[in-house]
């Protein structure tokens, strides 16, 4: 669907791949600033350039090198995401169309996010990490015309992701003091603050980068 009216928080195609409008800038001879979702790539264009997705059930991309499927009406889990997708923020929120939201907790259904944001759940999406076998893949317009540079960069994207969270302290490992034997499991994570099962506060890059605490167990997912 090619654009009459751009607005900030629409999701587009340009070039074959998806991305997202933040900003419109009326007077500039590239007036449509977007980024590209799977890594935050950003490029300036015309309208004319660009094509309108909307948001659907069952939808799948990659975001930041993480895979996700958008459910709607699947239990959103803290720590992960979800997408605005009809947005009706209350007086205190601060959110509009498409915006990802980190998720910090789940009461009585509605979300509560790290943006301190309060979001019903007739407004967003859940992304549920991985692709579903169901679902539509809308990284690419036309994937017959994906180059064989962009399936490179996905995979780098991916191991890159991987990678990070791997390394990330999650809740459940489990660590163990080299100086003086004390083993301490990571009973929460508030965003880069680790609480061990003793008492101990530290940040993640510390905990990780510990001459003293060693890694000993990781939780695995499926165990929760």
């Amino acid at each position: 669907m090619k654009l009459l009216q751009v607005r900030k928080g629409q999701f587009v195609y340009y070039k074959n791949e998806l991305h997202k409008v933040y900003s419109v800038r009326p007077l500039s001879r590239f007036p449509v600033l977007l980024y590209r979702i799977k890594d935050m790539e950003q490029v300036s264009c015309r309208a004319d350039e660009i094509k309108l997705h909307r948001p659907q059930n069952l939808d799948s991309f990659m975001l930041m090198g993480t895979k996700y499927t958008l459910k709607k009406g699947a239990e959103p889990l803290e720590d992960g995401y979800i997408l605005i997708t009809h947005p009706d923020p209350g007086h205190l929120d601060h959110y509009s169309l498409n915006e990802f939201e980190k998720v910090q907790e789940v009461i009585d259904q509605k979300v509560y996010t790290t943006l301190l944001n309060t979001v019903k759940p007739k407004e967003f999406m859940t992304m549920v990490p991985k692709v579903d076998e169901n679902s539509n893949p809308i990284s690419y317009l036309d994937e017959s015309l994906i180059t064989e540079e962009q399936r490179a960069i996905d995979i780098q994207l991916e191991k890159e992701a991987e990678a990070d969270a791997a390394i990330k302290p999650s809740v459940g490992d489990i660590y163990i003091n080299l100086d003086n034997g004390i083993k301490a499991m990571v009973v929460a994570v508030i965003d880069d603050e680790i609480i061990l099962g003793h008492g101990e506060r530290m940040k993640a890059d510390e905990l990780i980068e510990s001459d003293s605490w060693t890694l000993i167990y990781i939780t695995n997912e499926e165990d929760f």
